[in-house]
């Protein structure tokens, strides 16, 4: 869940460096008043990106469902496409159906601007969705940036030219990125001339000017770029798509940084261009070390590249990133060193044991941070998943396996869906991690509402972990990561069968059938050996249990059992489960007649699912708030929080769902607190919770009594 800031939607931070297009900035804010798709189009290095975020930024008040940015250059194909922008603006989509089709519907009735930065790679694909967007969508306008237009119908394309090179702004620029006050007349100027005002090839040179001075830099780029067309960089002359024919001088450019870089920077920069997102120095050092390039030597190669601006300076976690132009020089360069293949192998495993680490700390005081940790490099993970179809389909069924949970909980089912499918599809592997596969699939399936194809994901989940517990030899298909064990001497449950229980205790649970919940579950720990402290599978399990008592209506049991879950989970610094346990202790509440803890049980849920930025989680914990302060008899307050729960319920795709106990409870109360405060008003609050900024409803509704002034 995004923070969000006065005006909804989600922009990046502008460059501190822009300088100049003021021109070009009042023809696209004109545009964007004028035309629901405008398009940016230029070369790369000029600036299409900075002026697209600045024109956002400028434009964002105008439209009351926000300005949403969507950064493309992350993707190598269109497969994820839909999946990217639905994350960008929000959408958690649980849907089972086309991923199109919900992200429609999420747009639908939205006044919004939507960003697609670096759409040139998939133009088509782009060029269909925005076609298919703005066809169900009338308040939507999109701003695109790419190489070349999008060619849908009612674009209007706005060229944009480098800055002039003689100009203020080219040698604005110049000085500002290498902090030096250059006079007019001089090298500088010269410097502007011979890289023709172009943005990126201006970083770079005053990158060097940091390292040498404005002369040595006036006298290298002359004799590259007065030197005759072969002599100059052509080695990528086949790379059209990157290179365009007629602009020649972002490319000398690029190769002169590349000729003054080290033999080991060079080296860096080529195996670097394989990651897609940001990285640190950790994955650098697991990905890009070998031959020269060692532990001891990558340190200092990082630092050479951010000082000659081919890398960006470290964020405050630490990470680095790449433009995607001068990414795909070092791309080429790569293959030509014919180490593409083996870099990338490199970089699948190196996540693919990122994904089992996070997977083992899952259960226990660390699962927060390797859960932001699963987040952060959600790109590269991606990208490890299809570089394993592709090469290895058993370490890719481990890795989506490892992370699909994480997924799932983070909104992105459709991400872990796709994923899983494939793999199992693809994989022969058998064991534990083609059960664990199984488990996180129903799991993804349940919460998309897809109860049929659960239960039969389900029941294969439990004949699986029967094979890997009971029929395999001692040890085979295990794989690395949590939940590996199994019944001691084999003749009792292990954790991929406490995994398969409790995947059919919660399907059972949703579908209303609490008993067969209680039975699946407490026949399994019955014959299990430890505690729920043991394992997370054993904890899952006996979650799925203490919600089986509530739907029993053994309330008294349900609260002593969570209560002491709970207090496992503040030892064990575990995060999810204590989050949902705090969702039962609601529920309890208000089955028990006691609306004032339930309310601050509801609020402790909604604050752990806001650190897991879990939006189905939300939901329902605004539903169960919602209902305790209808039972409170505060109406005003229960409206405002039930119209902020209807604004999270949208950005899941999904109706309003949970519980069937809930569900009972918040129309009985609700129809109570409508008659009471009246129906007008009580729709007013809630219109105006729905169509505000979700992050301020949610805000509101964690202010406990006396604090909602």
């Amino acid at each position: 869940m995004r923070d969000t800031a006065s005006v909804r939607g989600h922009l990046p931070d502008e460059n501190p460096g822009f300088v100049g297009r003021r021109t070009e900035l009042e023809r696209v804010s004109a545009a964007l008043a004028e035309h629901r798709l405008v398009t940016v189009t230029g070369v790369g290095g000029v600036g299409k990106t900075r002026l697209a975020l600045r024109a956002a930024h400028r434009a964002a008040e105008r439209y009351p469902d926000g300005a949403w940015w969507t950064d493309l250059g992350q993707l190598d194909g269109e497969r994820l496409l839909v999946a990217l922008v639905a994350d960008s603006v929000d959408l958690a989509d649980h849907t089972p159906g086309m991923a199109a089709t919900g992200l429609c519907r999420r747009l639908a009735d939205d006044r919004l601007l939507l960003v697609l930065d670096s759409c040139e790679h998939l133009a088509e694909p782009c060029a269909r969705l925005v076609a298919e967007l703005l066809a169900a969508a009338p308040g939507l306008t999109v701003l695109a940036t790419s190489r070349r237009p999008l060619g849908v119908a009612g674009e209007e394309t706005i060229a944009l030219d480098p800055l002039p090179p003689a100009g203020p702004d080219a040698l604005a620029l110049l000085r500002r990125a290498a902090g030096e006050d250059f006079p007019a007349a001089g090298p500088a100027g010269e410097i502007c001339v011979r890289l023709e005002g172009i943005p990126l090839a201006l970083e770079l040179a005053a990158a060097q000017i940091r390292l040498q001075s404005a002369e040595a830099v006036r006298d290298q780029l002359g004799s590259r770029l007065d030197a005759a067309p072969g002599a100059r960089f052509d080695l990528l002359a086949h790379t059209e798509r990157v290179w365009p024919s007629r602009h020649q001088t972002l490319r000398a450019a690029i190769g002169w940084s590349h000729e003054l870089s080290t033999p080991l920077e060079r080296l860096l920069w080529a195996r670097l261009s394989v990651f897609r997102g940001p990285f640190d120095l950790a994955s650098a050092t697991a990905v890009c070390t070998g031959g020269p390039l060692d532990r001891a030597t990558l340190p200092e190669a990082l630092d050479g590249l951010v000082r000659a601006s081919v890398v960006r300076p470290p964020d405050a976690a630490g990470r680095h990133r790449m433009l995607d132009t001068i990414r795909e020089y070092g791309a080429t360069w790569l293959d030509r060193t014919g180490e593409a293949g083996t870099v990338a192998d490199r970089h699948a495993a190196h996540f693919r044991g990122l994904a089992g680490r996070a997977e083992t700390e899952w259960h226990g005081a660390r699962q927060l941070r390797w859960y932001r940790t699963v987040d952060a490099h959600h790109t590269d993970l991606r990208t490890a998943l299809d570089r394993l179809l592709r090469t290895d389909p058993d370490a890719a069924l481990d890795l989506v396996g490892s992370v699909a949970f994480a997924w799932s909980c983070r909104g992105r089912l459709r991400e872990a869906r796709d994923g899983l499918e494939q793999a199992l599809l693809l994989s022969e592997a058998r064991g534990r991690v083609r059960a664990r596969a199984l488990w996180a699939l129903g799991v993804t399936l349940v919460l998309q509402g897809e109860f049929g194809p659960a239960q039969d994901v389900s029941e294969r989940c439990a004949r699986e972990a029967r094979h890997a517990e009971y029929a395999e030899p001692a040890g085979a298909g295990v794989g690395t990561g949590a939940g590996a064990g199994t019944g001691s001497g084999r003749d009792r449950p292990g954790d991929l069968t406490l995994d398969a229980a409790a995947l059919a205790g919660l399907l059972a649970l949703t579908t209303g059938r609490p008993t067969a919940a209680h039975v699946v579950v407490g026949h399994v720990l019955d014959a299990a050996r430890g505690g729920p402290a043991d394992s997370a599978a054993r904890l899952r399990c006996h979650l799925v249990r203490v919600f089986a008592l509530t739907g029993l209506g053994r309330l008294a049991e349900a609260r002593e059992k969570a209560l002491r879950l709970r207090a496992l989970c503040e030892e064990l610094d575990e995060h999810w489960t204590r989050t949902a346990l705090e969702y039962q202790l609601a529920l309890t509440g208000l089955l028990e007649g006691d609306p004032v803890a339930a309310s601050g049980h509801a609020r402790a849920m909604l604050e752990g699912t806001r650190r897991l930025g879990a939006s189905l989680g939300v939901a329902l914990g605004l539903d169960v708030l919602a209902t305790a302060l209808a039972a409170a008899g505060e109406g005003e307050r229960a409206a405002d929080v039930s119209g902020t729960g209807e604004a999270y319920w949208r950005s899941t795709g999904q109706p309003r769902r949970g519980l069937p106990g809930l569900r009972a409870l918040h129309e009985k109360y609700t129809d109570t607190v409508r008659a009471s405060i009246g129906e007008p008003a009580y729709e007013e609050i809630f219109v105006r919770a729905l169509t505000g900024l979700p992050q301020d409803g949610l805000d509101r509704a964690l202010r406990g009594p006396g604090q909602h002034g």
